[in-house]
């Protein structure tokens, strides 16, 4: 089984620094499925590619107890495309002997390992079992562009067809984390099999490693089915936790990201996401509240940045929280990554001594939640108590649903929302909270703009005086 990973970065080599593996040495690693070789067949400042070679034990396998050992004197068990095919044994030496990059760790090079970086992937001999297009399918939607060369069954008998495998090529520009986390989900999935007992312990697998792409990944359903081997249980309880995940999860309680999704290439909470960092970057913060971080959609994005020094995400729901834990992965950071992060439980109406005087506190759709007759509370808690540097706030323009077929008349985003604000009534809310707190605030807008009903989101820059 091969794997190689080719990059052209402006200094090529850099690549060794994200695997953490060394581009003069060649590297061997004994696994429970046999041996990894990592080697690098070139290594220039204009161009590096580095190579995981897996040679796998068959008969090993074949005669081990963990890996269906009883049945080894069928003759299935030694005549078969362990030896051969990119499968879930390749998914598992990608794990371990690279490891420390799918974290996106690199203490040498963090800047480069939070960054997207050109990226050309290809594997040998992959069994895609199903339809013609689903290689495209699952890898298209993830950012890359997709080349699966079909293997002839015998190149000598053309007429015979192609057989099950393909040589697949993946370009694309993308956080190497991110890329090797796709791979290490979506061989098995492909091979739609999996050479060791998937038990409940997967389902930590699949969400540590889909965390930021699962969820909304239009064929979910299909890998969450097949990387749970089919398990009806294990695959209710990930859907149930993805869906937790999901902003635009298809229930009929919650219509917002339905309506948001129309037309828009980019989702809107990408670009809120986007807005958020910015305000963020353009006021200097590097401590950051994010009140009611809900499963940690945002905190997930400071974490990847390195000028965020302390981290804190606030929300009134424990399990809410306990997704965020998840979705962070925070058991597999190191100490000094783990130290800038912190989970609170709390609310934004009462005061709470541990977000005070912080460089800024983001509420990214959050006071559309909050009863009318509560704001007040809010507004003292957050700008009086904590009294942050900055403040940032998006919330929804209700002129804009008016654009969105999905949305009755008069219907507001989310069955949650309180009140959904007007530009002129959001305005004049920052305008006077500014004034009270000794804020100057600046306006800003989140999504595509139409003349009449301005975007679908508004953001407010408050500045302490």
């Amino acid at each position: 089984m091969l794997v190689t990973i080719t990059t052209e970065l402006p200094d090529a080599t850099d690549l060794g620094y994200l695997l953490h593996k060394h581009p003069a040495r060649l590297q061997s690693f004994d696994l429970s499925v046999g041996t990894a070789h990592v080697f690098y067949p070139e290594a220039t400042p204009e161009r590096c590619t580095a190579a995981l070679l897996l040679e796998v034990d068959a008969i090993g396998l074949a005669r081990s107890k963990r890996f269906g050992g009883r049945d080894a004197d069928t003759l299935g068990h030694y005549v078969n495309d362990r030896p051969y095919a990119s499968t879930s044994m390749l998914a598992v030496a990608l794990g371990q002997v690279f490891r420390t990059a799918m974290t996106g760790r690199c203490d040498s090079r963090p800047e480069l390992a939070a960054s997207d970086v050109p990226l050309v992937i290809e594997v040998t001999a992959l069994p895609a079992r199903g339809d013609a297009g689903l290689v495209e399918r699952l890898f298209a939607p993830l950012g890359w562009a997709v080349e699966a060369q079909a293997v002839p069954l015998d190149p000598e008998f053309p007429n015979w067809g192609d057989s099950r495998y393909v040589n697949l090529t993946l370009t694309g520009t993308l956080r190497l984390a991110d890329a090797l986390r796709h791979l290490y989900v979506l061989l098995p999935v492909l091979d739609d099999a999996k050479h060791y007992w998937v038990g409940d312990d997967e389902i930590g697998k699949l969400m540590r490693n889909g965390e930021g792409w699962l969820a909304d990944h239009p064929e979910r359903d299909v890998i969450t089915t097949r990387y749970l081997a089919h398990q009806r249980s294990l695959v209710r309880d990930a859907t149930e936790r993805l869906d937790e995940l999901d902003d635009s999860a298809g229930d009929t309680t919650s219509l917002e990201e339905a309506a948001e999704t129309v037309d828009a290439p980019t989702p809107l909470r990408i670009h809120r996401a986007e807005a958020v960092l910015q305000a963020l970057r353009d006021v200097g913060a590097h401590r950051v509240a994010d009140v009611g971080c809900g499963p940690g959609a945002l905190l997930t994005r400071l974490v990847a940045d390195p000028a965020f020094t302390e981290i804190v995400g606030t929300d009134v729901s424990s399990g809410a929280l306990n997704v965020a834990e998840t979705r962070l992965h925070l058991g597999d950071l190191s100490d000094r990554q783990r130290d800038r992060i912190r989970l609170l439980q709390s609310s934004v109406t009462y005061e709470d001594d541990r977000i005070t005087g912080l460089d800024a506190v983001v509420l990214m759709e959050v006071v559309e939640h909050i009863e009318p007759t509560r704001l007040d509370a809010l507004e003292a808690t957050v700008f009086g108590h904590a009294a942050p540097a900055s403040v940032i706030v998006t919330t929804p323009n209700s002129e804009y649903n008016a654009l969105y077929p999905h949305l009755a008349a008069g219907t507001m985003r989310h069955t949650d929302h309180r009140f959904e604000w007007t530009r002129a009534e959001f305005a004049d809310w920052a305008s006077r909270v500014a004034g009270a707190f000794g804020y100057t605030v600046e306006h800003r807008s989140i999504g595509d703009l139409d003349a009449v009903h301005g975007s679908p989101t508004q953001l407010a820059l408050f500045r302490r005086v």
